[in-house]
């Protein structure tokens, strides 16, 4: 079967991948010039499946309230003349009670953990170069509510049957020796030692230059703009490059999915928004973390890649808004300043934004559309590194008629 996949990010890739591996002749559509340009591109590098929960929780609406004027709040949420982003609000608002969250959080869990099975597997298999690392992520505390705040997420990871472990103050820098240095004082911490790290953007060139040896085929620098239909099926997609043709189509194109998903009718509930990072070159490699720090109090996260040093934060709910403020800029690097003081390069660091694909429960959207040989994988939000082999496996199965070893 001849398959036409929209989107060159790590979720785009990796679908490409699994669908090559079941023997279907793939071609990838990519607007930009390679692959990995967007969300993949400087996320924060977490592969957290005990993270992976909906942002939509119990009393977050009060946070966002309290949020709204802070120079460098976690979540900000600028209004616009926008409709999409109303509905969107107003159904992240639905998804915000104890029982929806909870369930989301199950759906989310369940596909976090198996993805990472098929990355473990893939790693095993291909041996790809992209600063992969199975150390843990340490969740540190600054308060009393967000030690609280951590207890209450290890009651769910119990119930869950997720590895953890609850830390005293005292035992953190025996985790993390360079927090140490750090003139910061913690409360408490959450230790989550099958949680890892990696570059999403080196994982997907990798795989890009495994799926070229196997012939998959990429057209780079080429805008999908329109479907055309005969009744309930696609018959030809309409590009840059002129009409292309294949026998199912998959829409994997992140933050623009819902963009495409308006040509033949259809409204996908997904939202940018809009995170930042900067990476920059660790120039003392006994002051930076052994892998992945989760600040609970900013909100951000530090992740060693290599001889680089990731920090990524903030939710920003603007639109497609690509500027760069000044004011992120210095946000993430006082606080890995505070955190990491003597660990990297500031006057080399690269300043990034992206736009996470978020649904408003949190689950990425992966299955069959209502035509019959158009299929999504997109939506992932935050959690596109963490879940982008998992999905991509589950559809895989699902266009070729087999059954997910898991239900998405």
């Amino acid at each position: 079967m001849r398959v036409i996949v929209i989107g060159a990010g790590v979720v785009g890739i990796t679908t490409a991948w699994y669908l090559t591996a079941h023997g279907h002749e793939v071609t990838v559509i990519e607007r930009h010039a390679g692959p990995a340009q967007e969300a993949s591109f400087g996320n924060a590098g977490g592969i957290c499946p005990s993270f992976a929960g909906p942002w939509a929780a119990p009393g977050m609406p009060f946070k966002a309230a309290k949020w709204l004027f802070d120079e460098f709040p976690p979540l900000k949420i600028r209004p616009k003349a926008d409709l999409a982003q109303w509905r969107w609000l107003f159904q992240f608002l639905l998804n915000c009670r104890a029982e929806r969250f909870a369930d989301n959080k199950r759906r989310m869990q369940r596909v976090a953990h198996y993805s990472r099975h098929c990355l473990n597997e893939l790693v095993h298999e291909l041996a790809l170069d992209f600063d992969f690392a199975t150390d843990g992520v340490l969740q540190v505390f600054q308060t009393e509510e967000e030690a609280e705040g951590g207890r209450r997420a290890a009651e769910v990871l119990d119930g869950l049957g997720i590895a953890h472990r609850l830390v005293e103050p005292q035992e953190i820098a025996t985790l993390e020796p360079a927090l140490a240095r750090s003139g910061l004082a913690f409360t408490a911490g959450l230790h989550l030692p099958q949680d890892g790290t990696g570059d999403s953007h080196k994982f997907t060139l990798a795989l890009t230059r495994r799926l070229e040896e196997r012939g998959c085929r990429f057209v780079f620098s080429c805008d999908a703009s329109d479907f055309k239909r005969d009744g309930n099926r696609v018959t030809g997609l309409q590009t840059a490059s002129g009409e292309m043709t294949a026998d199912a189509y998959v829409i994997a194109a992140g933050a623009y999915a819902p963009m495409l998903c308006r040509k033949v009718g259809l409204r996908l509930p997904v939202y940018p928004v809009k995170g930042y990072s900067i990476t920059a070159p660790i120039v003392s490699a006994e002051a930076a973390p052994l892998s992945s720090v989760m600040d609970e109090h900013s909100k951000v996260m530090i992740t060693r890649l290599g001889d680089r040093l990731r920090a990524a934060g903030v939710a920003e709910i603007a639109g497609y808004d690509r500027s760069l403020p000044e004011a992120a800029r210095r946000g993430l690097t006082d606080r890995v300043r505070m955190l990491f003081p003597e660990a990297v390069d500031y006057d080399e660091a690269q300043f990034w934004c992206g736009f996470r694909p978020m649904t408003p429960a949190g689950p990425a959207r992966v299955g069959k559309t209502r035509l019959d040989n158009l299929f999504l994988n997109a939506g992932h939000g935050s959690n596109g590194w963490t879940q982008s082999c998992g999905t991509s496996r589950i559809l895989a199965d699902i266009i070729c008629g087999r059954r997910p070893d898991i239900q998405p």
